[in-house]
C-alpha cells in the first residue's frame, strides 16, 4: 500500500482516540492496516461508558497498535447512578489498559447537571489513584470547574483537546500535566491554541486525533484516523519553527513516559 500521508514514516502515537465508533463499523481492520502503512505505531482508545470500555479493551487485544483508557464521559453517565469502580476493575487486569478515561466535564451540552457531572469526575479521579493509572480529562466549556478539580486532586494525566486560554495551560503544566492537542490547531480561527502551543514546551505536548472526530486540514469535516495526526505535528512544527520529526518523537516520548509503555 502506497505511503501517500506520511512520506519518511515516522511514528505516530496517537494519545487519544474512538476507534469503537460505528465509524468504522465496516472497515476498522483495513483502516488499521493503511494507518500502520502511514507510520502510525500506537493509538489510545478511549472508553466513554461502562460498554464502550470493555470493547476496546477487546479491540487492544485483537489489535497490536491498540491501548486503551477505561472511563466513564460526561455525556454517558448513567442517570440517578453513582461511579461503579467494580465494573471497571476486570478490565485493568488487560496490561494494554493504560489510563482512566475519558473522564471530566462537559458544559456545552445540557445532559446532565454540573453537579453530578463534578460527582463522578472527582470519583473517577479518586478511583485513579487508587489503581495507579493516569487520567485522560475532558473539559468542555468547563474550564475553571475542571482547574479547581484537578488542582484540588492533582492527578497524573493530560488534559485532552485542550481549548482553554494560555493562562489555563501554564495552571495546568504547574500540576505536571501534559497537554492534548489535535486538529483543531489547523484550523483557521484556532487562534488561542496557537497562541498556547507556541509556548508550550515540548516535553509536555500528546498529540492526539479524537478520531473519527476533529481531522485536521486539509481533511476538515471527514472521517478522522490516526495517521492524520502527521498534518497536526506539520503544524505545531511550523508554529514552533521545529521540525515535523521533532514534534512526533516528542509526543511519542511523552506517551511512553505517561503511561508506562516500553
Amino acid at each position: 500500500m502506497e505511503n501517500i500521508i506520511n512520506p519518511n514514516k515516522l511514528p505516530i502515537f496517537d494519545s487519544h482516540a474512538h476507534f469503537d465508533d460505528k465509524a468504522f463499523a465496516e472497515d476498522l481492520s483495513e483502516v488499521v492496516a493503511q494507518m500502520k502503512e502511514n507510520g502510525v505505531v500506537g493509538i489510545i482508545n478511549n472508553g466513554v461508558n461502562y460498554e464502550s470500555s470493555a470493547k476496546i479493551v477487546e479491540l487492544s487485544k485483537n489489535y497490536d497498535i491498540f491501548y486503551s483508557a477505561v472511563g466513564i464521559h460526561p455525556e454517558d453517565l448513567y442517570s440517578g447512578e453513582n461511579f461503579s469502580p467494580d465494573k471497571l476493575l476486570p478490565l485493568l487486569s488487560n496490561p494494554k489498559t493504560v489510563a482512566i478515561g475519558e473522564i471530566g466535564l462537559d458544559y456545552y451540552w445540557d445532559t446532565h447537571p454540573a453537579d453530578v457531572q463534578k460527582q463522578w469526575f472527582e470519583a473517577q479521579l479518586d478511583f485513579s489513584k487508587q489503581v495507579e493509572l493516569p487520567v485522560i480529562v475532558h473539559d468542555r466549556e468547563a474550564h475553571n470547574d475542571t482547574l479547581e478539580i484537578l488542582k484540588k486532586h492533582k492527578p497524573k494525566g493530560v488534559l485532552h483537546c485542550f481549548s482553554g486560554s494560555n493562562e489555563m495551560a501554564k495552571e495546568v503544566l504547574k500540576l505536571g500535566m501534559y497537554i492534548g492537542v489535535g486538529g483543531v490547531v489547523t484550523f483557521k480561527n484556532a487562534r488561542k491554541l496557537v497562541e498556547v502551543v507556541a509556548d508550550l514546551p515540548l516535553d509536555r505536548l500528546l498529540l492526539e486525533t479524537d478520531a473519527p472526530y476533529l481531522a485536521p486540514v486539509p481533511f476538515r469535516g471527514k472521517r478522522c484516523k490516526s495517521d492524520l495526526i502527521y498534518f497536526t505535528a506539520e503544524k505545531i512544527a511550523e508554529i514552533k519553527g521545529i521540525t515535523t520529526e521533532e514534534v512526533l518523537n516528542a509526543s511519542l516520548e511523552n506517551i511512553k513516559t505517561l503511561y508506562s509503555i516500553k
